[in-house]
Parts: C-alpha cells; structure tokens; sequence
C-alpha cells in the first residue's frame, strides 16, 4: 500500500512538472541563425514565431524575415524612421515593431545614411505587420500592404514636453526620446497569466547633467480593439489615429541608461520581464546592462521628480536576484548581448543577438542559443 502511495505522489509530480513546462517549444533549437549581410544599419530586435519556425529581425529600415535553418524568405524595406524591438503575438499570428519618426540625432542620421528627406513631425507608432503576406525579398514598406500602424500619443506628449531641470528648462518629459522595447505579457502581479497586453518601453536620453533620466517608462496597452486604430502610414503625411492614453504608465528604478530598454521580452518560464539596455554613464549607478522586472510583484505607489515637482507613479519592482549594487541598491547583470534582440523560446531557452559590422558597412546578426542562470556569477550562458 505504502509503494502504491509513492507511486501515486510521483506521478502527480511529474503531471505537474509537464503541466509548468512551456508549450510549443522545439526540441532541439538550432544553436545559432546567421542573417547574412542586410543593411547599413544594425540590427534592433527579434522575434520568433515558434508554431511556423519563422524568425523576423529589424535592422532599422527594414524587417527580415527568415526559417530556422537561416534560409531568408522575405523581406520588408523602405522605412524611413526607426524600426526597433519586435514581438511576435500568437494571438494574432503578426509581429509587432516599435517605429520611430523624429527630427533629433537618430532621425537625422537615419536620414543622412539613407540619403532621403521625410516631415519633420515627430510620430511614434506600432507596426502591426502581417507577415504571412511576406513572402519574398525586398517589398515595398511604401506601396505593398503588409504592415499598419497605431500612433501613440502619449509618447509624443512627453517627447514634445519641456521641462524644468535644475535651473535650465529642458527638453523631452522624463527624458523621453521615443520608443524602442516591446513585449506581450500578462498584467503585472496578477494571477490570470492568460490575458496578454502590449508593454512599450520609452527610450531615454542619457544625458549625465540631467536628474530625471533614472528611470525607465514602460505604457502599458490592450490590443483587443486595436483593428480601429490601425492604419497605413503614409511617411510623408503622418497620421494620429491611436488611443488617447495607455491602459497604464509604469516607472522603474534602474538608474541612468543610454537610450533606455532597447529589448523588452516576456519570458513565460520564469513570469518576468527581461529588460536590456545600453549602459549608462553616470558615476553613482552600477550602470548595468541588463535588468529583471519581477511579474509577479504587483505595481506600488511611489514618487519621482519631474518638472522639479514631486508626482505619484506607479512602480514596478527589479527581480531580488543576482548582483545587488551596494550604494543604490540596484540590481542587475553586466552582460555584453542583448540590446540588439533578446527572445525568450521557452524552458529558459533565448535567442540573443550577436551583430557584427562587416569591413564593407554592411550590418548582420547571428542569434546565439542562451540558457537563463540569473545569479550573481552571471546571467545566461551560451548553449554550444
């Protein structure tokens, strides 16, 4: 009787642990995908979508489009703005791309790379693209309809806000500087891991003589009804067809990064948010280049300084793991990848992107097959 008991226990564990494991999750990943030499600009996010082995990177002024053994099977070009962080949404079978339309430094220089002149409005928007109609190299972001667009305007609010810092009034509200990292992920401490929401990070200009840049701003969406705000983008005539405000607006402590989370991913393993960044440069901070936001800590109350007042926030809090900074109290991972794509694949799996410039200007990637270790020796390594 006893041995049946025994029994029964281990085999209601191991239900259990199959029941936790990730689903759709291939056997057997290719170790590394090799994009091939694609544009003049790097690459800015990936995405997987695992049911159909397709993998989409963005390098800036296009969307690639590939297998998994690296056979590319299409392609998206002619963006004149800034194409960043990607996220494939299995709800809806399309991938969701941060882009950028803006008259400062990276717009500029986007510009002057691609030799070409567009409005000077500033416009953030997610691309909505509907990948099943690529299907073949180099179609035309102006004139094919494979991808729309919803225009926030809560980004450009802050972007467009001057404020008082210090004694000097300064541009962009929280040192907004657009949008970049984009993930799917279940609302924040709660227990319903089913209804998925659209989280946009800010990017933040770095600037070391400004004290409102510390945190990173993440807006959170549903996308449920977002058929009515999707539209072509015309890139000479911008539209603002999108919601008035997010679902909500989150801060975190991170202290000062460059360009804040480049790549914001949900990993469903572990239930949180991986967030990487560029370093920042400021002395007082550990200046980390990769952080954990626990999901499954609910959002607080708190207060940050903006505009020299002091205003209520809510906050989502760093995961309590790894290296802790001692002074700030800080925490995260010194780690050289994942600014320029970072996608969790299940079982605590990820693709992180590894760029490379080749001696004739041309940009590539090749993702490398990472497992989570997250303590205070490092973050991943790398599955060979």
């Amino acid at each position: 009787m006893k041995k049946l008991i025994i029994l029964a226990i281990l085999f209601s564990l191991f239900i259990l642990r199959a029941q936790s494991q990730d689903t759709n999750v291939p056997a057997n990943w290719p170790d590394s995908i090799y994009t091939g030499k694609q544009s003049r600009m790097h690459v800015q996010g990936v995405a997987v979508d695992q049911v159909n082995g397709h993998v989409y990177f963005s390098f800036t002024d296009r969307l690639i489009k590939m297998d998994l053994s690296g056979k590319l099977l299409g392609s998206v070009t002619g963006f004149l703005g800034h194409l960043g962080d990607l996220e494939f949404n299995p709800a809806d079978g399309k991938v969701y791309g941060s882009l950028e339309y803006k008259n400062d430094a990276i717009g500029k220089g986007i510009r002057n790379t691609l030799g070409v002149e567009h409005s000077d409005e500033s416009g953030f928007y997610i691309a909505i693209f509907d990948v099943a109609q690529i299907g073949r190299p180099d179609m035309d972001a102006n004139t094919e309809d494979v991808f729309s667009t919803v225009y926030l305007s809560e980004v450009v609010k802050d972007y467009e806000a001057q404020v008082q810092v210090g004694d000097k009034m300064r541009p962009h509200r929280f040192a907004c500087s657009g949008i970049d990292g984009v993930t799917f992920a279940p609302a924040m401490g709660s227990a319903n891991r089913r209804k998925m929401y659209l989280y946009v990070a800010y990017g933040v200009y770095g600037e070391t003589d400004r004290d409102d840049n510390d945190h990173q701003v993440i807006l959170k969406y549903d996308v449920a009804n977002w058929d009515k705000y999707a539209k072509r983008l015309s890139q000479g005539n911008l539209h603002h067809s999108g919601p008035t405000k997010p679902m909500e607006k989150y801060f975190v402590k991170t202290g000062n990064t460059t360009y804040g989370i480049q790549n914001l991913a949900y990993d469903p393993h572990s239930g949180n948010l991986f967030a990487a960044v560029y370093r920042g440069k400021k002395a007082q901070f550990p200046n980390y280049d990769l952080f954990v936001i626990d999901g499954h800590a609910k959002p607080s109350k708190s207060r940050i300084s903006s505009n020299r007042e002091a205003i209520k926030v809510k906050a989502l809090s760093l995961l309590q793991a790894g290296p802790k900074d001692p002074d700030t109290g800080i925490r995260g991972w010194h780690f050289k990848w994942g600014a320029t794509g970072l996608c969790p694949l299940g079982n605590g799996l990820f693709y992180i992107s590894h760029p490379l410039k080749s001696p004739d200007g041309q940009q590539q990637s090749t993702i490398y097959l990472y497992e989570w270790v997250g303590d205070n020796e490092g973050a991943f390594t790398r599955i060979k």
